[in-house]
């Protein structure tokens, strides 16, 4: 376990994933993110990479061609090196192996880094083409936090209020597979109540949304605002109307649809990196109770 502190909170991180293991106040010991209960889950904030989502038939073709991959890519389950570590940051990096091209046929660096400000966990990721030839990605976030955060509450006590008043509608899912439906989740309206039922369809999936951020708001006062500047997609989910979790999803990627074609190169949301370029992105969660 990796950790890194300030003065206000302390975050923890495991190298398998580089993942996101806790974002706790060093004041009130208040823990925000999900302890990875595998009655409900079991992650805490995984990276998503080189997919989003699910694969039609867990395979893409690539050139001819063909490649499988499981849900949300191999990304969350490598062992990352972690190669600066700092009180109040780190990095951690993955790069290509010859056993990940036999399921993703391109050489990659991911980059990623964590960053402490007073009270606010910034997340970076940073994705390199290494290879001789362009290459193709998605790439996403997956945090979950607790909510409830605190005894006495409820999950269904909380909202999520954006910061724009939004119009728009979910993105509906068969097995996890895009199924061309939409359903109408927001109309003109900034809060997103945290229903019992608000899950039974899967995940929410909304694309171009207004707002680059949201806060999470438990009844009575605003928990933390969670940023994700330039995102074109974004998930919330939770596993079930008893799971005491909830997760805000920022997303440069999309699950196939039930009638992609398969070809990994032009599927929705994927994204193209020139030899030798860098794409970088970021989301961060800032807390906003004493």
């Amino acid at each position: 376990m990796i950790s890194i502190s300030n003065d206000f909170m302390e975050a923890t991180f495991h190298e398998k994933g580089a993942e996101l293991a806790s974002f706790r106040s060093k004041d009130t010991g208040v823990e925000y993110i999900w302890q990875a209960n595998p009655d409900h889950w079991g992650r805490h904030a995984p990276v998503l990479f080189p997919i989003v989502g699910k694969l039609k038939h867990d395979s893409y073709r690539v050139d001819g061609h063909s490649y499988e991959l499981s849900q949300h890519g191999f990304a969350r389950d490598r062992n990352f090196e972690l190669v600066k570590a700092q009180q109040e940051s780190c990095t951690f990096q993955l790069k290509w192996t010859e056993g990940s091209l036999a399921s993703y046929p391109y050489k990659f660096i991911l980059e990623i880094s964590y960053e402490l400000r007073e009270k606010e966990l910034i997340t970076a990721y940073k994705v390199t083409n290494a290879d001789n030839t362009e290459i193709y990605f998605s790439i996403g976030a997956h945090p979950a936090f607790n909510c409830p955060h605190l005894p006495g509450k409820k999950r269904s006590d909380y909202s999520l209020l954006f910061n724009q008043f939004e119009s728009a509608s979910k993105h509906l899912l068969d097995n996890g597979l895009f199924n061309g439906e939409t359903k109408l989740s927001l109309d003109n309206q900034k809060a997103l109540y945290i229903s019992d039922d608000l899950f039974d369809e899967d995940a929410l999936v909304f694309k171009g949304m207004k707002s680059n951020a949201v806060i999470l708001n438990d009844g009575d006062h605003n928990v933390f605002e969670f940023k994700f500047e330039n995102f074109p997609y974004l998930g919330i989910w939770s596993k079930s109307s008893e799971s005491p979790f909830v997760c805000i999803e920022p997303w440069f990627g999309l699950a196939d649809s039930v009638d992609h074609d398969q070809n990994y190169q032009t599927k929705e949301g994927i994204n193209k990196l020139d030899i030798r370029k860098s794409f970088e992105c970021q989301y961060s969660v800032r807390i906003l109770e004493d």
